[in-house]
């Protein structure tokens, strides 16, 4: 059970929260709530129970959890003194589910200021009634714009994966179904050819003959030397003039596949010897039908592989068949975004991948970090539009391991860097895009993976660096916190420290209450 205490007055002046609160104030506050002490470990309140207290940490570290799919997930973790969670929405009474959206966890031994929800409907009702009505506002009209935002981001970053895959898809499928049109076209010349020999044209030992040649020939086109254009054509010639010479008819149609196998004039001079001149020309359009047919079999064979290639990406990318948290190889992670993002790739920009190998996998949630690298990726491209170089490129530093995506392209001008991890800011046109993209990508890696988001950039140089811990345990370590807007490193501000109930609610994933300091009851507890 917890031990129960009082703040006085002065204590609670201490939190943020109720600095600029009066001493008739204060004194309801320290005479309503109570100080909860919890073991490290034990679970403060759980999801989906009646949100009956308002918390505040005076001492310790709390982490956030949310079930999703089955599967217990960290949202959320920090020591910093002062952040609030649980019954944040009170004060909108039963017109929303009183409910704790999250479940609540002591990571060390850790105090609470806890105030009934009741109690805190109460004050926040009575001590600012304009701020009410400003803050039911801000709350049902973000729920409602980004419930429609979502919605459309999510539809058109499904149109585009889906446009890209399909595109993807087609080629090899298409080749496939070229090749499938051409082999049995030459089935049915080899049947024809199989009947002239059933005729008796050749005897048993002609035919043990043939067959030879035919696994000779074979086995050249397996182990063939790729010719260049030049080299290919000047063997065709050589091949088509001697198959002249011997009176083949149509031998400008034979040499290209004879040559594609390997077979030169040598190769052609020793099977003529060895069938004899009267069944040459048969036995040579025989063995040239195998060599198509094995050769379509193989283009088809490298067709099919190229699909569940893409298939695979497609699930590597999607991690649909993955528990969310899990050891990824991020090489994998962003190979696979690469593919999906294939058909999004100009030919005017140069993709350079500069992989440290030997970086271990790390845990991590796979599907999220997707999200990231396609954020960035997307980002990065939309910044060449007359082409450039794209660089993906990774190595460790101590116990993180860095993932560096690089363009060639404008650059982001100085004084807007430090706004853009900001919710709802673009630079791009009306319409072409939400200004969500970065907000959310930092959010997964900061609040969701405990690592860092950082970025530098000048004209012709922009680098996105995403910081993540390689060990499960250093994602317990607090994200850096610093404000330098050189590097663009989201300020505590921006990022919404002030409430640990702020980065969880997907309500109020914009963040707009972040930025006011931390007072976030809109975003939901």
């Amino acid at each position: 059970m917890p031990v129960e205490d009082r703040l006085t007055p002065d204590e609670l002046r201490t939190l943020f929260l109720f600095e600029a609160l009066s001493p008739e104030q204060l004194d309801w506050l320290a005479e309503r709530g109570r100080v909860e002490r919890r073991e490290a470990g034990e679970v403060v309140y759980k999801e989906g129970e009646q949100a009956t207290c308002f918390f505040i940490l005076l001492s310790g570290a709390l982490s956030l959890h949310r079930v999703l799919h089955g599967d217990d997930v960290e949202v959320n973790r920090t020591d910093q003194r002062g952040v609030y969670s649980g019954a944040t929405r009170a004060y909108l009474g039963d017109r929303v589910d009183q409910k704790y959206p999250h479940t609540l966890r002591a990571v060390s031994d850790a105090e609470f200021y806890v105030l009934p929800a009741d109690e805190f409907a109460y004050a926040v009702r009575t001590w600012f009634p304009m701020a009410l009505h400003l803050l039911e506002g801000l709350f049902f009209g973000t729920r409602a714009a980004n419930a429609i935002v979502n919605e459309r981001e999510r539809l058109l970053a499904l149109a585009s994966l889906s446009a890209g895959l399909t595109h993807e898809l087609n080629n090899p499928a298409a080749a496939a179904l070229r090749a499938t049109a051409s082999l049995r076209e030459r089935v049915t010349g080899m049947r024809h050819k199989l009947a002239m020999i059933a005729d008796g044209r050749l005897d048993g030992a002609g035919l043990h003959t043939l067959v030879g040649l035919q696994d000779d020939a074979v086995r050249h086109a397996a182990t063939g030397v790729e010719l260049t254009a030049m080299q290919a054509a000047d063997a065709e010639d050589t091949v088509s003039d001697w198959l002249d010479d011997q009176g083949v008819a149509g031998a400008w149609d034979l040499a290209p596949s004879l040559v594609a196998a390997g077979l030169d004039v040598p190769w052609l001079e020793g099977a003529a010897r060895t069938v004899g001149a009267e069944h040459f020309e048969a036995a040579l359009r025989w063995i040239t039908y195998t060599i198509d047919t094995e050769l379509m079999m193989g283009e088809i064979d490298d067709s099919v592989e190229r699909i569940s290639e893409l298939v695979g990406a497609a699930r590597q990318y999607s991690q649909l068949d993955r528990t969310p948290l899990q050891i990824v190889d991020v090489h994998a992670l962003i190979d696979a975004t690469l593919t999906m993002l294939q058909a999004k790739i100009p030919e005017r920009v140069r993709v350079v991948r500069e992989y440290d190998k030997g970086l271990p996998s790390i845990p991590a949630y796979g599907a999220e970090l997707n999200q990231v690298w396609t954020n960035l990726i997307v980002n990065a491209l939309d910044a060449m539009p007359d082409g450039g170089t794209l660089t993906v490129r990774t190595w460790r530093e101590d116990a993180r391991l860095m993932v560096e995506i690089a363009d060639t392209g404008v650059g982001i001008a100085k004084d807007i860097r430090p706004r853009i991890f900001e919710p709802f800011f673009t630079t791009k046109q009306v319409g072409e895009g939400t200004g969500l993209g970065l907000d959310i990508s930092y959010r997964i890696v900061v609040n969701k993976h405990h690592g860092d988001l950082r970025v530098t950039s000048e004209p012709g140089d922009t680098r996105f660096t995403v910081c993540l811990p390689i060990e499960q345990e250093a994602a317990g370590s607090e994200p850096s916190r610093d404000t330098e807007a050189e590097t663009g490193t989201r300020t505590s501000t921006e990022a919404g420290t002030g409430t640990a109930a702020a980065e969880t609610d997907s309500e109020a994933r914009t963040g707009a209450a972040g930025a006011a300091g931390g007072v976030s009851p809109a975003a939901g507890g």
